[in-house]
């Protein structure tokens, strides 16, 4: 047994406690807090930790009703998100919806890699859909993915009317965090069948090309519906030339061929492809380019060694940073930015070890222009 000046604190929370501090309260953090005190003009007074305190006003809680504000009672334990935190001027101002907000789109995100069928309020409508709150988080319905039910209980969206107070399963089928951006399928929602997928998986074969429709995108990659079994197109398969985001390449609702890489029956995965049906750009550089040549390329990347840029076919090759410019330079960046579209000499091409050396510098010089001029 361990006697009282023999304690070990067993975590940063527990050593803290032990000095009689707390763990910084910091600003866009979510806390756990208790209510001390309730007020129908003013909010909530909520204890964060020690004598920290943050207020709650009425407007950081419009996303609960007013029964779920009176069921709040003092003494429970709520989270908040931190707006501004704790100064020698004030308390903490904290916020019910933004703490919800957060919790929308970590579920949102989980939803949209596990195909979670989720559940949310009916809050709006437009021409072009409907909007629904799905814990806090506001999402899109696009018309073309509202179940022929939910049209009828609504009538035409674009009416302006009052729209019945529904609760709705809906599929994830596009996020953009940055950007406040969540699309949903009602449709997928209602329709979403195991048995189906199990059946229709069992008929798919890798090396297999077939037809889908573009039913989801995500940061990674973009999710295909193909006829009952949901395939993934990973952004590394999107395209032969680099791809920093999906929708680059592929949009909701496009139908396509797609070549099937990989097939978990165990796990009901589908390993998909685009850039497999279009022949490799390293096989055949040789028959477009030739050493010597003159060919216009667009600056993928900068590193301290040189640059990368992606010509014909979406081929990349590097301009070592002695090939970049006609006078001596500490570092790429000096001459060119990423994007910069420029002209590049072919000095070797290995197709075998996927290697292209360009030149800008010899460009420059057999032009006879000045660096500044260019």
């Amino acid at each position: 047994m361990t006697s009282g000046n023999d304690y070990q604190p067993e975590s940063m929370e527990e050593l803290l406690d032990a000095m009689g501090l707390q763990p910084e309260i910091r600003r866009g953090r979510t806390v756990q807090g208790i209510i001390m005190h309730k007020d129908s003009t003013e909010g909530l007074l909520v204890n964060i930790g020690g004598k920290s305190e943050g207020l709650v006003p009425l407007r950081e809680m419009r996303s609960i009703s007013n029964e779920q504000f009176d069921n709040l009672e003092i003494g429970k334990e709520i989270y908040t998100y931190v707006i501004r935190q704790e100064t020698e001027e004030g308390i903490a101002l904290l916020s019910i919806d933004r703490a919800m907000h957060e919790k929308g789109w970590t579920t949102l995100e989980k939803a949209l890699t596990s195909e979670e069928i989720l559940e949310g309020e009916l809050i709006g409508n437009n021409r072009g859909g409907l909007l629904i709150n799905i814990d806090g988080v506001q999402a899109f319905i696009p018309l073309s993915h509202v179940s022929s039910d939910t049209k009828n209980a609504i009538g035409d969206p674009s009416n302006g009317e009052n729209i019945p107070n529904l609760s709705l399963k809906v599929k994830v089928l596009e996020l953009d965090r940055r950007r406040q951006r969540a699309i949903v399928s009602e449709r997928l929602g209602n329709n979403d069948s195991k048995e189906n997928k199990t059946s229709t998986i069992s008929e798919i074969s890798e090396g297999q090309t077939m037809k889908g429709q573009i039913s989801g995108i995500s940061q990674f990659g973009a999710f295909v519906d193909l006829g009952g079994s949901d395939g993934l197109i990973h952004i590394s398969e999107m395209s032969w030339s680099q791809v920093k985001s999906p929708d680059e390449v592929v949009s909701i609702g496009q139908e396509l061929d797609v070549y099937v890489l990989n097939v978990d029956r165990e796990k009901n995965r589908i390993s998909l492809s685009l850039k497999r049906l279009q022949p490799e750009p390293w096989k055949t550089l040789t028959d477009r380019l030739n050493i010597g040549q003159i060919v216009e390329g667009r600056v993928t990347r900068i590193t301290p060694f040189g640059a990368f840029a992606s010509v014909e076919g979406g081929v990349e090759g590097l301009i070592h940073i002695s090939e970049l410019s006609d006078k001596h330079i500490e570092h790429p960046s000096q001459v060119l930015k990423e994007g910069d579209s420029l002209n590049l000499k072919v000095l070797s091409i290995d197709p075998e070890q996927k290697r292209l050396a360009l030149s800008r510098k010899q460009v420059l010089e057999e032009l006879g222009e000045d660096e500044d001029q260019e």
